[in-house]
This record gives structure tokens, sequence and C-alpha cells, in this order.
């Protein structure tokens, strides 16, 4: 076997598959990308969220940073992507208490900035992207999570999630935010697109989550993340608590329809996992547990004329002062018929430590539970738009670490001395995912918030993805905040195809929460010949 790897540099891409056409090579012809880390902007901060969600300018080679910390956006130079360099920010704290979120499309970044009162509306910021000057600001929902530009440029849209306060005595409504910008920013002017008009009886027997303590539908639901369709015409939302993706009709700023994902069979081949952080080891096993995917990120792309949804299956449980629905399996109540040896499955090197939820399980009333969910499906999924799953990574996160990092398996993002300490919770945590086309072929970057490290999945066959790498530019051996530590809980996941990067290389964007790092990942394409 023969492997060539190709620096895939602009000039190449149109002529680079014409040598592997001719007759005297090879007729079997396999590719495969990897990461190259190239450089990292460290801003000193540690577990303080100073490196999170990330975008580009390609006019400017810049990269906006949000940091959270200075409850700013920070504005590296990546003209040299090998050592991108800080030179200047945007300041959120005139508007609101911190910047969530950035986007940047033309010469304009819009800022996702969350009120001093969090359950309060919140604003998106527009700045010029040359000089930094704020334009416009709007108010949105509570609590802007997420900021996009349509693919056309006339529309931004916000996902506000409205989460409660600690008491869960004040629950805003959740929404989507839809800012028409076709007249100019300083004309721009807000629609809602809400859930009043669906009722929480009715999503609860479609398999919506709807559980908050005396909350209506509206309040309930709660956007996290946003992917738009090429034609900028329909919008998928993430409703990661209630495990599920909202349909948005941007036109008419309307949500058409709330799609449940449903959960994933951990007791099927294919879809193991190592439930306890008190087994002593790697112990990757099938269990009788339901899966709650519950994604974060999610992202779309076209096949063979189809959109599909990718989704980053973090999970996440609602755990506040006034109301909390997380407990373990070793307290829950097993009903005799369903677990006959809940004996066994409880104790602590089993699933006895599994953190698992009191709103679900009770199938028949009579206060045991009948079956047990997990948070979380510790994969990536793809699904259709019609929210029908086409494929699901299964156990491959898990098992390729247990193979490439068999001391670190489930570890956690702020102590590197943590083996095994995530098992019981959601394991390597997706979290977050963005898509980029090469070549011809499409491929799913997949951040892991705990363990760290990005997955890279070829995509381009819905039904049939293929893993490509695992990098984790993270060392172990270092104190989790010493300068050395490398990139600690990737958050903001950012593609620059090769046309719109400084090297003319494509490049991949990490921004990481806890090491408060951004690393600039070079994708390099191989052939292999047979």
């Amino acid at each position: 076997m023969k492997a060539i790897k190709l620096a895939l540099a602009g000039i190449l891409f149109s002529s680079v598959t014409a040598p592997f056409a001719q007759p005297d090579r090879p007729n079997t012809l396999e590719r495969s990308v990897s990461l190259e880390v190239l450089g990292t902007y460290a801003s000193g901060i540690f577990d303080e969220g100073a490196a999170e969600i990330v975008a580009h300018d390609p006019r400017r080679q810049q990269l906006f940073v949000v940091n959270a910390n200075d409850a700013t956006v920070d504005v590296l130079d990546m003209r040299d992507p090998a050592n991108p360099l800080k030179i200047g920010a945007i300041d959120a704290k005139d508007i609101g208490a911190s910047a969530n979120s950035v986007a940047v499309k033309g010469d304009l970044v819009a800022v996702a900035i969350e009120n001093n009162d969090k359950q309060a509306n919140g604003f998106v910021a527009f700045y010029r992207a040359g000089n930094h000057e704020l334009l416009n600001v709007v108010e949105v929902g509570a609590l802007p999570d997420m900021v996009t530009f349509t693919p056309n440029g006339r529309h931004v849209l916000v996902a506000n999630e409205g989460e409660p306060n600690d008491d869960y005595t004040i629950d805003p409504e959740g929404s989507v935010s839809i800012i028409d910008i076709t007249r100019g920013v300083h004309r721009a002017t807000v629609q809602t697109a809400g859930f009043d008009a669906f009722d929480k009886a009715s999503l609860t027997a479609a398999g919506v989550r709807v559980f908050g303590p005396g909350a209506s539908a509206a309040q309930d639901l709660e956007p996290e993340y946003i992917t738009v369709s090429r034609n900028s015409r329909t919008a998928w939302v993430t409703l990661q608590e209630n495990n599920a993706v909202a349909v948005v009709d941007i036109k008419n700023a309307e949500v058409t329809d709330i799609m449940p994902l449903g959960t994933k069979d951990h007791s099927l081949p294919g879809n193991e996992l190592d439930a306890s952080n008190k087994d002593g080891g790697i112990h990757i096993a099938n269990w009788p547990v339901h899966g709650l995917y519950l994604p974060d990120a999610i992202a779309s792309y076209q096949s063979r004329g189809r959109t599909y949804l990718v989704t980053a299956n973090e999970g996440d449980a609602r755990d506040y002062d006034g109301f909390s629905e997380e407990t373990r399996v070793e307290d829950l109540n097993l009903d005799a018929g369903a677990f006959p040896n809940a004996a066994e499955l409880q104790k602590e090197e089993n699933l006895g430590r599994l953190k698992t939820t009191t709103t679900l399980g009770d199938t028949d009333g009579d206060g045991d539970f009948d079956e047990i969910y997990a948070y979380g499906a510790r994969s990536f999924s793809i699904w259709d738009s019609q929210g029908h799953l086409v494929y699901d990574s299964g156990a491959d996160f898990e098992r390729i670490i247990a193979d490439r990092l068999p001391d670190y398996l489930n570890s956690n993002n702020d102590d590197n001395d943590s083996f095994d300490s995530r098992s019981d919770d959601k394991g390597p945590e997706p979290e977050g995912v963005t898509i980029g086309k090469i070549l011809g072929r499409t491929y799913a970057f997949v951040g892991l918030e705990r363990v760290g490290g990005i997955m890279v999945y070829d995509i381009t066959d819905p039904e049939n993805a293929r893993f490509q790498d695992y990098l984790n530019h993270r060392d172990f051996l270092s104190l989790a905040d010493a300068p050395n530590a490398g990139d600690l809980g990737p958050e903001g996941l950012h593609f620059i195809p090769w046309y719109a990067s400084p090297n003319r290389r494509p490049l991949l964007v990490v921004g990481n929460e806890v090491s408060g790092t951004t690393t600039i990942y070079q994708i390099n394409l191989s052939f292999q010949t047979r």
C-alpha cells in the first residue's frame, strides 16, 4: 500500500484528481483526512470561558472569539495561522452581562449578549468588521445563546434559551428571534418565532420532554443552537433539554414543527457505553439503558439533493436549587418485573453510579421505575430533515479513545488526573460540531468537551459515515492549569475552506473554554493506493 499526502493548496484543487484517472494508475484509490495543529492563541485564563464560540472574517483574516471571562469578543489576527495574535476586543459590558455568541458575514459582526438580569430579554449588537464600530443594538428574547446569519445574509437568527432562575420561580419563554437586515442594520426589524401555539400535553404524547415544574410548553422549550438551510428559508433549532429539534419558517417567523428525537438503546450491539467511574478500569458494555440524545450543536448539509442534520449528542440535565431531575441509578426504586437483577445492576461498578432522570421511566405510574435513561448518547448523529435517524456513531467515541488514550478515557476537562471520572455522567460529552467540504466530499468535525479532542468523520454518504481521525491536543502529563496543558474543553468549532484560508489550505478553528485557548488546525488529505 502506498500513501500519497497532498498539500491542499488552492491551485491544486481543480486538477489534483486528474493524475489518478490515468490507465496505468491503480484501480483502487482511498483517501482520508487528518488534523495537524498549526498554531494556538492562549489567553492565559483557566476555566473561565475565555475562548468559546469562534467566527472568521475571511476578508481581513481575523478571528472573533467569545471571551466570557472578560465579557468581550477577542479579535485575533490569523494571517499567519501558525501564530495567531490578539489585536483587539469588542466590549459587551456596556450593553449587557456577557457575550454568548458571535457570527460574521461580509462587513458585519453580530454578537449575542445576555441581559444583566439573565431572565430578561437580551440583545444582538452589530459591529463593523473592519474597525469594530458599534452600528446598532436590537432587543431579542431571554438569554440569547447562539447567533447566526442566513447564507443569503438577509436575516440574523438568534436562539433565545430562556433558562429559569436558580430557584425556578422565574422561567422565561424560549424563542427564536429573526432579525431582518435587508434594509441595513440601522433599519433592522425583529420578529419572534415562539412556541405559544404548542400544547404541553400534545408535545409530551409525541415524545418531547416538557417537564419543568409549572411551566407551559413555551416556557419549557429551550432553544440552544441553529442551523439554516442552503436556500435560507428554513432553520432547525436544537431544544437540548427537551430532546427535540424545532423547525422554523424564516420568512414567516413561525415554528412549524417540533421533532422529538427519541432514545438510543444501549442494550444493542454497537451502542455500548462505560457506565461507571467505580469499576476500576475500562468496561464498555451493553446495559439496559435508554440514551437521551439531548443535542447541543447542530449543522446541516446536502447529499444527493436532500438535506441532512448533524447533531453533537452532549446531554444536559436540569439541575437547579428549585428543581432537579438528576439522580443516580442506585437511588431508583427499580421495578422487580422489568429488572429482576436490580440488586446486581445497582452496584457501583455496574449501573449504580450512572446519572439518570426522575422525570422518565415510570411507564405504568405505580411509583417505581420500569426504564432507565442516561443523559446524552455519547455520539454524533445524522438525521433527515424530518427528524428520522439516518446514522449514529454508536460506541465509536469511547472505543476509539480507549484504543488511543487508554489511560485517559472519560477524563474531565479541568483535571489531568481524572481517568474514568466522567463515565457515570455523559462520557466524552460531544458538544460542538461543524461541517466542511473538501474535494467534493463532506466531513463532520466533532469536539469532545470533557476528554477533549476532535473526531473527524466522512459523512458524504449519510447512511455510511466513516471515521477518519481523532486528534487530542492536550498534555495529560501537565497540570490542567499549566501553560503547556494544551487544549481543554473544546466548545466552538469553525471550518474554513481553502479559498477563504490565509494559507490556502482548509482549516479548522476551535475555541477551548477551559484552557482559554484558540487553536488552528490544518486539514490534510491523504490518498492510499492498493
